[in-house]
């Protein structure tokens, strides 16, 4: 009996399962680094800008599971904390680069 990593029909629960958790896994590495960057200069508020992040995950894989595409679209408001990240890691890193 052979193995599949993938099941063969396009409308799989597996495969939307298995693509919201490619997805997060992708996106991690960035929000990862980002936090730990920011936080070093705004503890609480890269804390709240990461729970914002991890919420709208939960949120985004929920609706990917479902196999409609328009539910996905209910989390994606993570981006906002990862873009708060961002925002809060440059602000930092200006900060640190005047202080100088």
């Amino acid at each position: 009996m052979e193995s599949q990593m993938y099941e063969d029909k396009e409308d799989s629960v597996f495969n939307c399962y298995q693509r919201a958790h490619q997805n997060t896994l992708e996106s991690y590495p960035a929000f990862i680094a980002l936090l730990l960057s920011s936080g070093l200069g705004y503890p609480l508020t890269a804390s709240t800008f990461g729970m914002i992040w991890v919420v709208g995950r939960v949120f985004y894989s929920l609706g990917y599971y479902s196999g409609d595409p328009r539910k996905r679209m209910r989390g994606m408001w993570h981006m906002a904390g990862l873009l708060g990240l961002l925002a809060t890691t440059c602000v930092f890193g200006c900060r640190l680069a005047l202080s100088l």
